[in-house]
């Protein structure tokens, strides 16, 4: 780049948020439903809603017809269980890594061609608008946060990653968002940095966005998500004591916590079980029966689920091998009928109190 102290080529310009957004549009009742999910979820976390949010869905939303397909199997559960739990579907479109490897259909739409960005954002904005339009809200992960628009919109509930929560950049984007935001704590298990990270994206700040400079307002419904961290799991009885502490400390404002019972923790024996995640769920409720203050605080779960339980290394496939019927290329998930079983079982125990 000429004049930049910068080491990168232009490949292509991509579309802009408006012209993504007209190819894809959505419908004004869909819209509409968008505003009423994210309202509803804003209300689990303030407490005047009852209902367990839960965060259902595959660790990466691909490919497309697999995520179709899962859209429509939760749909129909949600209108068993909605009047227990809030259900928003996992449509993660980017995937952080730990070192290297695949990124995410909005990078790669096909994971055995070269990367291809103006592709992708076809991809996942039609995806994510169609399962949009079946009622459902949707849930996915703030990776890169100039990327956004044109997706944003679509969204009812967003995650900064363990690896972006304590980054400034997520933190004053998740503070001008006007969506709920889930801060993670950091890979490295500290509850206290995690805390942290609530109580930045509740905060003001001023910052650059888009040429202008500009204040962000801060974003009351900021909330923490446990996932464990430093090869421990952090779902316990103790933890949450622990968060509470820091965040009467911090004075945080719709004090809330979801347990994520994927990664750090649904590791047994330094190994990633991704079965345990319904036990730790149920073990989880169970303690809190005699302790409604933890309750109060403790207002969901992550799970990540798909169509077939398990997963397949990418690395193992070709375009000829790989499974496109729902089996998850990273993370291992837990098998649709397992899944179906657990938020049936779940919305029987938690009746609205």
């Amino acid at each position: 780049m000429s004049g930049m102290n910068l080491n990168y080529k232009q490949i292509k310009k991509l579309l802009t948020a408006e012209e993504i957004i007209q190819i894809f549009p959505l419908s004004t009742i869909a819209r509409e439903q968008i505003m009423q999910h994210r309202r509803e979820i804003k209300n689990i976390l303030e407490g005047h809603d009852p209902r367990l949010l839960m965060i259902v869905g595959p660790c990466s939303a691909w490919p497309k017809e697999a995520v179709h397909e899962y859209a429509k199997r939760l749909a129909e559960v949600n209108e068993q269980v909605k009047d227990s739990l809030k259900i928003v579907m996992r449509m993660y479109i980017q995937k952080p890594r730990t070192t290297k490897g695949w990124t995410g259909p909005i990078n790669q739409p096909n994971p055995f061609a070269e990367p291809d960005i103006e592709a992708g954002i076809y991809y996942v904005r039609e995806m994510m608008v169609k399962v949009v339009e079946m009622g459902l809200p949707i849930a996915d992960e703030c990776l890169f946060t100039h990327n956004m628009r044109g997706f944003f919109e679509l969204v009812s509930w967003f995650a900064i990653g363990a690896r972006s929560s304590e980054d400034h950049e997520h933190r004053i984007f998740a503070s001008a968002a006007n969506c709920p935001v889930g801060m993670k704590n950091p890979t490295h298990g500290s509850l206290a940095i995690g805390v942290n990270s609530v109580v930045a994206a509740q905060h003001p700040h001023v910052a650059a966005f888009d040429q202008h400079e500009v204040q962000t307002f801060g974003n009351p419904h900021a909330h923490l998500v446990l996932r464990g961290g430093n090869q421990r799991p952090n779902y316990s009885r103790q933890d949450l004591e622990e968060v509470a502490r820091h965040m009467s400390i911090h004075q945080v404002k719709n004090p809330a916590v979801l347990i994520d019972v994927s990664h750090d923790n649904c590791l047994i024996d330094g190994k990633k079980d991704y079965r345990s995640q319904s036990a730790i769920i149920m073990e989880v409720m169970q303690y809190l029966e005699n302790r409604p203050d933890l309750r109060y605080l403790m207002k969901g779960f992550m799970l990540e689920s798909y169509l077939k339980e398990g997963s397949q290394k990418l690395e193992a496939c070709d375009a000829s091998s790989i499974d496109l019927e729902g089996l998850s290329i990273t993370d291992p998930c837990l098998g649709w009928e397992q899944t179906k079983a657990l938020l049936l079982e779940l919305a029987r125990k938690h009746f609205c109190r």
